[in-house]
């Protein structure tokens, strides 16, 4: 974990998140929080990942995302030397058949 960013705030945004019960309840929570371009970098990344975990080419994912291949990259990077949190959500994700 990066001790950089665990600190009270960023803990109490968790806490918020994780209170959220529903899709519409994360609508209106991140649309209060976010601007719409931070959102939709932040779902473009999560596609992202999901696109190279999936075997995809940077190329396919750059056409059909719109993501840079610096994003790309950096995705990537997080996927193979990060903390393992995309890999603990699509795990959960698969097994409640979530977004299929």
């Amino acid at each position: 974990m990066n001790k950089k960013i665990k600190t009270d705030a960023v803990d109490s945004l968790f806490d918020a998140v994780l209170c959220l019960q529903s899709r519409e309840e994360c609508y209106s929570f991140f649309e209060d929080l976010c601007t719409v371009n931070e959102l939709l970098s932040l779902s473009q990344r999560f596609e992202v990942a999901a696109m190279l975990k999936d075997g995809k080419t940077y190329l396919e994912i750059a056409e059909k995302t719109g993501a840079s291949t610096a994003t790309i990259s950096r995705v990537n990077r997080s996927l193979n030397y990060g903390n393992d949190g995309y890999e603990l959500v699509f795990g959960r994700m698969e097994k409640k058949d979530v977004g299929k």
